[in-house]
């Protein structure tokens, strides 16, 4: 009788869960499963840390499902934030929602990254130039807003950089059928192409190198000033009080961040502290968001449990840049 009352009492709490969280979750998990399925060799043959690195399209995967399922999900609160001068602000939000998925399965599956993370790495410059700047400089006191605006940055830059690193096999494939068609009909096509993908390769890297460079070291000196919230990303939450050693896990973040960062911007063994730097922040995920967002969903308020969700995947989403940073950039960096 005990354990049948368990059942129900389980079976009562899932289908009381808000559409919503459960259409979020739902779409993560899913995600989560196909990038894992995808990701499985690279993993297998990856040594040490590389293995995190592997985890790079996954971790990015991952989070544009859950947020995808969020706009269409709750598109009608969503449409509000749309810019007043935007027409069909509804459709919008669905429109993105949609847009979102799409992206998810493409970067999961390893299936035209380069313009999935093309198109989403614009459509976050676009956030941030359309609503994130304009919101930050009517509160410039406000330092929410202008970390806000630094992680959307992040994010684009972020998705630029799977772009660069789904160009480099596409490039020597290119570049190995450029020199036997040259061979054969000496044409000068295959050459011109890959010089043009270089070129574009070496542009996102480099934007994203400074994005993700300056974004540490301003995230790193957030943490000196303000020490009581959550690591990683310094937004409004607080840490919670069961979580031991607070100011030693801030400070130890804030200075991984500022040193890493100062490396890559520095272009100074970029890979290597990106991979450091973004494992560290994998592990801050799993130890601290990972319980953070257990405790939300056991919380009958629908807020609380989408707000647990959004803090887990935005911290694994900026994880994700930081390790798409050292996918991309040359082992021989």
């Amino acid at each position: 009788m005990l354990a049948v009352h368990m059942q129900l009492t389980l079976l009562a709490t899932f289908f009381e869960t808000s559409p919503t969280v459960l259409s979020m979750c739902g779409a993560g998990i899913l995600i989560f499963f196909v990038a894992l399925w995808a990701a499985k060799d690279d993993i297998a043959q990856a040594r040490g840390l590389d293995k995190v690195v592997a985890l790079s399209n996954l971790c990015f995967a991952a989070p544009l499902a859950v947020f995808g399922a969020l706009h269409l999900a709750a598109a009608k609160a969503l449409a509000t934030m749309v810019p007043s001068y935007m027409p069909w602000p509804l459709f919008w939000a669905y429109f993105f929602g949609f847009a979102l998925l799409a992206a998810s399965l493409s970067i999961a599956t390893k299936i035209l990254v380069r313009w999935s993370g093309l198109l989403f790495g614009i459509a976050m410059f676009c956030f941030v130039a359309m609503m994130d700047i304009p919101g930050a400089l009517a509160t410039p006191g406000d330092r929410f807003g202008w970390i806000l605006a630094i992680r959307e940055l992040a994010f684009g830059a972020g998705a630029w950089l799977l772009a660069a690193g789904a160009m480099s096999g596409n490039a020597m494939s290119g570049k190995m059928t450029g020199a036997v068609s040259g061979a054969i009909t000496k044409s000068t096509t295959g050459t011109t192409t890959n010089a043009a993908t270089a070129q574009v390769k070496t542009t996102f890297l480099t934007i994203g190198r400074v994005v993700v460079g300056i974004t540490a070291i301003f995230y790193g000196v957030e943490f000196f000033l303000h020490s009581q919230g959550v690591p990683a990303l310094p937004l409004q939450k607080m840490m919670p009080d069961w979580i031991p050693a607070h100011l030693l896990i801030n400070y130890l973040t804030g200075a991984i961040l500022v040193v890493s960062g100062a490396a890559i911007l520095l272009a100074k063994k970029t890979r290597l502290a990106a991979t450091y730097l973004g494992a560290w922040i994998v592990l801050l995920v799993v130890v601290i968001y990972g319980p953070i967002l257990i405790s939300a969903l056991a919380n009958p308020s629908t807020e609380i449990k989408i707000e647990g969700i959004n803090y887990f995947f935005d911290t694994l989403l900026f994880a994700c840049v930081i390790l798409a940073l050292a996918s991309a950039t040359p082992p021989t960096d």
